[in-house]
């Protein structure tokens, strides 16, 4: 990226008023720009057979986005595998879907409570959340991390923070700086710190944790998992230059991007099909060369299984990785691209999003277009063909309103609206 002017994000830690204690140089509040700050209304579609729709018992699919009823207005709302978990302006976080491995947060033994939004007891204000396939993570305004559910590998559950133990209530991360983003993979959590460190837990048999070389990637090698689990910072050194600093953090399925705060794109975890540009999977950073020939900075990523989309500051969509189901939305005649490559006939784009085989791009003036495999019902098209170019999605919820976010899970897609004004 020479002689490109990096995009400015400043991460902005404001301190407590001192009173002479160790306890005020704890920070306040930690702001990043990827926290949600508008209140909204979440609308679910796709199939909602363990309650991740927020639609009660008896309904099991949406073909169109269907209004879920919160107590508040929320500020983020992120599908995870077979859970949704959404935000509200109060700080509270509320819950609903699939709570096997814990990942709601709550109590659902009363029958059929998982399938509505219930509230996760947590005193702390919590400004972010993220979502993975059976675990969730918070992050509190004071820079602290809190997570609930478990992480998985092939063989099962490994566990959250110690090896095989699952938590279904919220438990603290032990980091000593405070931290202003959290992103999850499937079974990956990826922390942004205040100083620019990387902080990364749970698998890491892709490569996801950029920190744990390839022959201890299965249960952690001889220190087992606790090599895997407890939280360690990503040591990345660059000749001439020192230590890389981070200033954004993105997640894919079983891999991670990481923009450095000189503008500078890494990458680390599968790259199978090139959807991380590379050809090989990565176990450690790799600063990413596909990513150097755009005119603008990069500021947005979402991965799926297999590909992803990814947007600049001029607002530009593209996608790279596997093509089947539409995925990359190039149309019926898109191979798989081992570089970004811009699609075609968006308008200018705000963020993007990716499900295992779908797509998303929200528009900045808020319109949401959807593509790639149709049999969920995700897409919004109201059938089950796979759409290989962008869709715009319509329905009775999405009329005069303003679409804020996207975020699509295993099998459903959650959207935050605003009313028009």
């Amino acid at each position: 990226m020479k002689g490109k002017k990096p995009l400015k994000r400043n991460v902005v830690v404001v301190p407590e008023q001192s009173n002479g204690t160790t306890e005020a140089k704890r920070p306040k509040i930690v702001t990043h720009p990827s926290h949600g700050t508008v209140g909204g209304l979440v609308l679910t579609l796709g199939q909602g057979d363990v309650g991740q729709l927020g639609l009660g018992e008896n309904v099991m699919e949406r073909k169109k986005p269907a209004f879920a009823k919160l107590p508040e207005e929320i500020v983020q709302a992120e599908a995870g595998g077979m859970h949704t978990v959404c935000l509200g302006v109060s700080g509270t976080i509320y819950t609903f879907g699939c709570n096997d491995e814990g990942a709601l947060g709550r109590d659902t033994t009363e029958e059929g409570s998982e399938t509505t939004p219930g509230k996760v007891e947590l005193s702390e204000k919590v400004v972010q959340v993220s979502a993975g396939d059976s675990h969730t993570a918070a992050l509190t305004e004071d820079g602290r991390v809190f997570v609930f559910g478990s992480f998985r590998d092939n063989n099962g559950v490994i566990g959250l923070l110690e090896p095989m133990k699952k938590s279904n209530v919220p438990v603290q991360v032990q980091i000593n700086v405070p931290v202003t983003k959290i992103a999850s993979g499937n079974d990956h959590l990826v922390m942004l710190a205040s100083d620019g460190d990387l902080y990364t837990s749970g698998c890491g048999e892709q490569g996801q944790l950029g920190r744990v070389p390839e022959r201890f990637t299965s249960r952690g090698g001889r220190k087992g998992l606790e090599r895997l689990l407890v939280p360690q910072c990503i040591h990345l050194k660059v000749k001439g230059t020192g230590r890389v600093r981070f200033q954004d953090v993105f997640c894919g399925a079983y891999f991670t991007f990481a923009v450095s705060k000189d503008g500078h794109v890494y990458g680390f975890g599968l790259s199978n099909y090139h959807q991380l540009g590379t050809k090989n999977t990565c176990y450690a950073p790799q600063n990413l060369t596909a990513f150097k020939n755009s005119t603008k900075s990069w500021v947005g990523f979402s991965g799926g299984q297999h590909h992803t989309v990814c947007v600049d500051s001029d607002g530009k969509a593209y996608s790279l990785g596997r093509s089947e189901y539409g995925r990359l939305g190039l149309g019926e005649a898109a191979e798989e691209k081992s570089e970004p490559t811009v699609i075609p006939d968006l308008p200018k784009i705000a963020s993007v999003a990716c499900g295992a085989s779908v797509s998303y791009a929200v528009s900045r003036d808020g319109h949401v277009f959807s593509w790639g495999m149709g049999t969920n019902q995700q897409l919004g098209t109201g059938e089950e063909e796979d759409v290989w170019s962008p869709y715009e999605m319509t329905g009775k919820q999405l009329e005069n309103r303003e679409v804020l976010s996207v975020s699509s899970g295993g099998q459903h897609t959650v959207l935050l609206v605003k009313n028009q004004s």
